[in-house]
């Protein structure tokens, strides 16, 4: 079977962090398409919250207890649930300066957003290329190009993603298994009260204008990001379309932002007045 057929009418699709938000629309819309889709959620609470969102939405979705962090239970998901499809969607913020954040945080956050998804991968990889067709589909971010202050250990996680999501589709394209990357700009999420409760939390530091500016920007941009169920809806076609492309950005305000880091990266001069800008216009230290 090569890559460019469709998806097998039988084909399982396990989607990570499917509890709320994004995860929760991608695990709907891939039932949508008509394959069996598994939910993964860190307690039977929240897997109750997700059979009744698919009974609600009037598709099937089935859940599995996992936290992505534990490396035997990855295992056991990976072989009970046999995935075709792979969405690694579950992640963590961290938005801090790079220097405040312990190495203790740092490699938790890192064994989320990097070796997590690998892992994942690793596990599902023999089974796809045993069926000769398979997809592992890696939910990234505009921070996985792009890079700002205040979110370094954030975006090392995107970006570490990217690069190792780069490497695999070309070890892996051989045996009809496709790795994409989805890389979303900003979209409608809890991410605007992430931010508040970080700013609320450097309140009287000397980052404290930083983060409210940062804070308030993000209330502002909001009624330009994407919708989550837009974002959704291009993973699952990432996961079930014939011949899929190896990147796929999310949202005019991805767009613009990788087009104009592009234009800048070129030009030293550039580079150095972006960062005097950035700097500037969030009140920097």
């Amino acid at each position: 079977m090569s890559d460019a057929q469709l998806v097998p009418q039988d084909a399982t699709a396990l989607v990570t962090g499917a509890n709320s938000g994004l995860g929760l629309a991608t695990v709907l819309e891939l039932a949508r398409h008509g394959v069996r889709a598994v939910g993964t959620v860190r307690s039977e609470e929240k897997a109750a919250k997700v059979r009744a969102a698919a009974e609600e939405a009037g598709v099937e979705v089935e859940t599995r207890v996992l936290d992505v962090t534990d490396a035997a239970g990855c295992k056991d998901v990976v072989a009970d649930v046999r995935p075709d499809i792979l969405v690694n969607n579950a992640g963590s913020t961290c938005y801090a300066p790079v220097a405040d954040v312990m190495e203790e945080e740092a490699r938790h956050h890192l064994e989320t957003a990097v070796f997590a998804p690998t892992r994942l991968a690793r596990l599902a990889l023999p089974l796809m290329q045993e069926r000769g067709w398979g997809r592992v589909v890696q939910v990234s971010s505009v921070a996985g190009k792009v890079t700002y202050p205040l979110m370094g250990w954030y975006q090392a996680g995107k970006h570490a993603m990217e690069a190792l999501s780069d490497a695999m589709r070309l070890e892996v394209a051989g045996s009809g298994v496709s790795v994409v990357v989805v890389a979303p700009g900003g979209f409608r999420s809890g991410i605007s009260e992430d931010m508040a409760d970080v700013a609320h939390r450097y309140r009287g530091s000397k980052y404290a204008t930083a983060f409210r500016r940062l804070d308030l920007g993000f209330t502002l941009v909001q009624p330009f990001w994407s919708d989550v169920d837009e974002v959704a809806r291009v993973i699952a076609l990432a996961a079930t379309e014939p011949s899929p492309r190896g990147r796929y950005v999310v949202g005019r305000d991805a767009q613009v932002s990788l087009l104009f880091s592009r234009l800048v990266e070129n030009f030293a001069a550039a580079v150095e007045f972006r960062d005097r800008a950035v700097r500037r216009l969030i009140g920097m230290p």
